[in-house]
């Protein structure tokens, strides 16, 4: 009898688990000067003194926190974010097969924040699997390397675009002195009066570029950790 090929075999979900969760960390660990820059554009303008730092571009927001306040300053915040990847990332993608096999068989049994982490879930994990499927089922590339490449970048666009109204107004909000603004509907409104319209997608190249590449990382590792678990368990079930 032919055995199976570890592509043909689905993952067990402690293997996608796992996968998810490792591939997030390291996702993170590389983006993660990406995420600081990000928010240093995003609240810029906030401080009206004359002797705030003025930041221009990605790279040259990177190059002045390095300058002015170290290179370690770019992974502040990391050892949280990899507590969060390893708890939540692990979770919500290496479950989203399983959930959507659950619904799609029939059996049925706020914060910016909260509404940040909706959008760019549902948008993210949706769009990267329906990309997947779409270039698989059409044949214009198989399912491996190059076929996860671009639909982790069209994901990670269209999550950017989706998400970053929310994730300016979080980001303002959050960084802003006490009583600046009384809520975060005034927030949005006295940026949108203020700004205009633009003000929502303000820092979209470091946000896309921190999104899409994290994107790129995560699934490009998350696809292939199960593949090769996949693979040794194969070979250790052969084996005995």
């Amino acid at each position: 009898m032919v055995g199976h090929t570890a592509s043909d075999v689905p993952p067990t979900m402690a293997v996608k688990i796992f996968s998810a969760g490792v591939a997030a960390c390291v996702a993170d660990i590389i983006t993660f000067p990406l995420d600081t820059a990000k928010v240093r554009l995003q609240i810029q303008g906030e401080c009206l003194t004359s002797s705030a730092i003025r930041y221009k571009g990605v790279l040259g927001t990177i190059i002045t926190l390095a300058k002015t306040e170290g290179p370690v300053k770019l992974y502040s915040g990391l050892p949280a974010g990899l507590q969060r990847q390893i708890s939540f990332a692990s979770l919500r993608i290496g479950l989203y097969d399983t959930v959507q096999d659950f619904f799609t068989t029939g059996k049925e049994g706020t914060t910016p924040n909260l509404t940040r982490n909706v959008i760019i879930n549902c948008t993210e994990l949706v769009t990267y699997d329906l990309m997947k499927e779409a270039l698989v089922k059409s044949r214009l590339l198989a399912d491996d390397v190059p076929c996860h490449f671009v639909s982790a970048v069209i994901a990670g666009f269209c999550t950017t675009v989706l998400s970053s109204p929310v994730d300016v107004v979080k980001t303002r909000f959050v960084n802003s002195s006490p009583g600046q603004y009384t809520s975060v509907p005034n927030c949005a409104m006295m940026m949108l009066t203020r700004e205009g319209p633009s003000a929502f997608f303000k820092g979209f190249v470091p946000s896309f570029l921190r999104l899409g590449s994290w994107n790129v990382i995560m699934f490009l590792c998350f696809e292939q950790l199960k593949r090769e678990l996949m693979k040794s368990r194969q070979t250790m079930d052969c084996a005995t």
